[in-house]
């Protein structure tokens, strides 16, 4: 089974990401709550997918991508953002981000995400 990783300043939305994931069958969940513990999780774990937030702590969703990509060209990273990030979201993309998805999450749009990336 695929190994995901959350990565959210904000338990509360690792944990309604992870129950969305959960009920779908997707076990092997690791989290991290700012993007420069991600990056150190990513070089340990290597998962096979990531749900990051943009806006965080520390270091920021985009710093975190563009640093996991240089290590891990073949990373696949979803960006989470709110409503209204457009350029924050155009930088992840021309930063390598698979896909993103926009807050409030759709618990569904979150799994068929996992679905589509990892092919399930």
């Amino acid at each position: 089974m695929a190994k995901i990783m959350l990565v959210d300043d904000a338990a509360f939305m690792r944990m309604m990401v992870k129950n969305a994931l959960t009920k779908s069958g997707y076990t092997d969940i690791i989290e991290a709550q700012d993007g420069a513990e991600a990056v150190k999780k990513y070089a340990e774990e290597k998962p096979d997918m990531v749900f990051m937030d943009i806006t965080m702590p520390n270091m920021d969703g985009l710093q975190a991508l563009k640093k996991i990509k240089e290590d891990f060209p073949a990373a696949k990273i979803v960006m989470c953002t709110a409503m209204g990030q457009e350029t924050m979201v155009i930088d992840a993309i021309k930063s390598g981000a698979s896909d993103f998805i926009v807050k409030p999450f759709n618990t569904e749009r979150i799994v068929d995400t996992a679905n589509k990336i990892l092919g399930g």
